[in-house]
């Protein structure tokens, strides 16, 4: 029996997208590559060309710009945490800059990796689209062990992987979810690494301010 194909809604990820991108504009000029508005007008200009190739079915196009995009959000981000780190010992930011500062890139860590895990997982949201598409995930969500006959159709959308996001980066580890590949596993390890990086020089500054 053949199952027709439903197809994920894009708009949650191109909205996080955005956010990752807004969320950036918190951060002091210091610590941000360039003006903070310049990352968010970047992606604004690529998610036009995103739309569009998504819109009309060009979808390696789209695959490309959207991987492009949020390689950027990423290496801004990791390029401000590491200005984040110099920075704390020559007590640079104020207590209130630090916490915006890092609360920033704290956000910012979830929605980057949210969009990585739902770009990357079982080759992209179009191919688990298709029926037993998500046979190749690398995550086992707990819907795929309990999927009855009525259920079957069950694939994880953005949210799902948004959740995963926010639990390793509060919880340091996928908590419901296990992770299967080698590089999924890479991939929760190094996000896990930069929050817990955020919080322990959140509380490593807080204690010297005491």
């Amino acid at each position: 029996m053949s199952y027709p194909i439903v197809r994920e809604p894009r708009w949650p990820a191109f909205v996080a997208m955005l956010a990752a991108a807004g969320v950036y504009l918190a951060l002091p000029e210091p610590l941000s590559l360039g003006p903070s508005w310049l990352l968010l007008v970047i992606i604004v200009l690529l998610l036009i060309p995103i739309l569009m190739t998504d819109r009309y079915g060009h979808y390696k196009a789209t695959r490309i710009l959207t991987i492009t995009a949020n390689g950027i959000i990423t290496i801004a981000m990791i390029a401000s945490l590491i200005l984040l780190v110099r920075g704390i010992p020559e007590h640079l930011e104020t207590p209130k800059a630090l916490l915006r500062s890092a609360g920033a890139l704290w956000i910012t860590n979830i929605l980057v990796f949210a969009l990585w895990y739902w770009k990357l997982d079982a080759g992209g949201p179009l191919k688990r689209d298709h029926p037993n598409g998500i046979s190749g995930s690398s995550f086992l969500f707990p819907q795929m062990l309990s999927r009855k006959e009525h259920d079957s159709s069950w694939k994880p959308n953005f949210v799902d992987y948004l959740f995963l996001a926010f639990n390793t980066s509060t919880a340091f580890s996928p908590t419901d979810t296990a992770v299967l590949s080698r590089l999924a596993k890479l991939g929760t390890m190094v996000q896990s690494l930069i929050s817990l990086m955020i919080v322990a020089l959140l509380a490593a500054r807080a204690v010297n301010i005491l």
